[in-house]
């Protein structure tokens, strides 16, 4: 009789089983079926899935796409991507996006290293893709096998090897760029920069430091005013914003804690070319040089560095050729960028060994390669001539290759030229020209217009070509830019949307890319702040420093970090700035 029931109840097992596992085949069956659904399959690697075709039941590989970096460039290229066709996969030393524009006041403790920061799996987790993040370091690109060799950066290695590479079909660069030293010997190993947050932590740290041993009573005279002279190298943005910072937190904290040190502080500033903040309105520069000059600071312009060693910075004063050493207790260095070793070496590779930095086209595409893409301070758009096309567009708006035209024969191709070559557009502003097409009667007279005269019109256009400045705000725009260009890039591959393609047939794919300036700040201490904004409207004080903050909380990239950032401003007006060392 047991055995009976036992037999009987694993009889009834075994039929449940076959029942799920033919529901479960069942199920499986209806949604590849289903009209037009997909289904996302399973495979070795997380980071790959495939697409079932409703028609054939044939499978298709998602897009991988690998972003290089966590800044400015690739945080804006992973918040505005959307297609849940791709793979993403991150590789970056820092699993975290960084508020850049307040590292300096996060050197005097005016705002929390914490408060700046988001991690960036918080960014990407509410993605309908999947996205994976690598907390490591990209040290080779292999374009012909289409893979990233990359290195861990955790100090121990918790087991098996701590080099790998990851597969892409597409690539996006956005490394940023280091500290350009310039090759000045000494700056290396003796100054800091200030470009990553640990770099402000590392300043914030030193400056306590150099207040805490000057305070010790076996320090003379001499070595207390050495240790205590601050030295800033570079009259850029950064530079002058650090300098004001470290003087508020001189002036109204620190000379409260020790103030029998306050009469040995002594803040340089030191800059190669004439005046500071020379990218800024004349009147933003001279206001800035005055109030440094006003509120003590040490102003030396026309100075280069020429070496630094432990206790001394060497400069050589550009008028009268005289070298100088200057003794010092803590140097900061911001003097612009430099590449990255691992973006030099894919420049060798791909043949751009005569350039500064990366070159792309106005697509952002790195020139030579199809599928890999840089944005940000490791790159720059190599705009192309008007000259280099002069022919071909000669040739498009000649559709009779009469070889002869007027000037309104142009009006077909008027909007792609001026979208194509956006040069144009600025010299037409410069020589207060109408439109194109007035630019052209100009040079047409009474006689219909051949290639050479074409070319005489057009011969200054491409003077008004420049670089675009290497900051936070192009970088953000770019990865704007190119995460639209891949959430549309099979709609445009349909219905192409750029400009007409002179040299080829049809149109580009998307419209280029276009920077569009916002306006700059320049913040420069005792609640003052100068700012250019479009339009050559320049404003400069007190209230323009409450528009810094209003700009800056809004720009922040969660409402985490804005809630914290505007109650570390809260804690500095009530408390004042920490001083202690952790």
């Amino acid at each position: 009789m047991h055995v009976n029931c036992c037999s009987k109840l694993m009889s009834k097992i075994h039929d449940m089983q076959m029942f799920m596992e033919d529901w479960k085949n069942y199920k499986m069956g209806e949604c590849l079926c289903s009209g037009g659904g997909l289904l996302a399959l399973a495979s070795n690697n997380p980071a790959r899935t495939a697409y079932a075709d409703a028609a054939g039941g044939a499978h298709i590989r998602k897009k991988k796409v690998v972003v290089l970096g966590t800044g400015w460039a690739g945080t804006s290229f992973l918040k505005g991507l959307k297609d849940p066709s791709l793979d993403v996969e991150i590789v970056s030393p820092r699993n975290y996006f960084a508020f850049t524009p307040l590292l300096p006041s996060v050197t005097n403790g005016t705002v929390e290293a914490r408060s700046i920061v988001e991690p960036i799996r918080n960014i990407v987790r509410k993605k309908s893709f999947d996205v994976q993040f690598r907390e490591a370091e990209c040290y080779k690109i292999d374009t012909k096998n289409k893979k990233v060799h990359c290195k861990s950066t955790q100090q121990n290695n918790v087991g098996g090897s701590e080099d790998f590479t990851v597969d892409y079909d597409y690539l996006v660069i956005a490394m940023g760029a280091r500290s350009n030293t310039f090759n000045t010997p000494g700056v290396v190993e003796h100054t800091h920069f200030l470009k990553e947050i640990e770099d402000a932590q590392k300043i914030r740290k030193t400056v306590i430091d150099c207040f805490e041993k000057a305070s010790l009573p076996n320090i003379s005279e001499a070595e207390r005013k050495r240790i205590l002279h601050f030295v800033v190298v570079g009259g850029g943005p950064t530079g002058v914003e650090f300098a004001a910072e470290l003087h508020d937190f001189v002036i109204e904290d620190l000379a409260k804690l020790y103030p029998d040190l306050k009469s040995y502080v002594t803040i340089t500033l030191l800059e190669a070319g004439d005046h500071i903040l020379n990218m800024f309105d004349k009147r933003i520069t001279q206001f800035a040089e005055d109030k440094f000059r006003r509120d003590g600071l040490d102003l030396k312009v026309g100075s280069m560095v020429t070496k630094v060693t432990d206790k001394e910075i060497c400069t050589k004063e550009r008028a009268t050729g005289k070298n100088v050493s200057i003794p010092y207790g803590m140097v900061v260095w911001s003097t612009g960028i430099g590449t990255r070793p691992v973006v030099m070496d894919f420049m060798k590779q791909i043949g751009q060994t005569n350039r500064r930095v990366l070159a792309t086209d106005e697509w952002l595409r790195v020139e030579g390669c199809e599928d890999i893409y840089a944005l940000g301070d490791c790159a720059t758009i190599d705009q192309r001539k008007v000259m280099e096309d002069i022919a071909a567009i000669f040739s498009k708006a000649d559709k009779n290759n009469t070889g002869k035209l007027k000037a309104d024969d142009f009006n077909e191709v008027i909007n792609d030229i001026t979208e194509r070559y956006p040069q144009v557009v600025i010299h037409l502003k410069k020589q207060q020209v109408k439109n194109f097409l007035q630019l052209l009667k100009n040079a047409q007279g009474e006689d219909e217009l051949d290639i050479e005269k074409f070319k005489l019109a057009l011969s200054a256009v491409d003077a008004q070509m420049k670089n675009l400045p290497a900051t936070a705000q192009v970088a953000a725009q770019q990865g704007t830019y190119l995460a639209d260009c891949f959430n549309r890039m099979d709609e445009c591959e349909i219905n192409p949307e750029g400009p007409l393609r002179f040299r080829g047939s049809g149109r580009h794919r998307f419209k280029a890319f276009r920077y569009t300036h916002l306006g700059q700040f320049a913040p420069l201490g005792g609640e003052q702040t100068a700012a250019q904004l479009p339009g050559d409207w320049v404003s400069i004080g007190h209230s323009t420093q409450w528009l810094w903050y209003s700009v800056y909380a809004s720009k922040l990239v969660s409402w985490r970090t804005r809630v914290l950032v505007i109650s570390d401003w809260t804690r500095r007006f009530i408390f004042g700035r920490d001083s202690s060392k952790i």
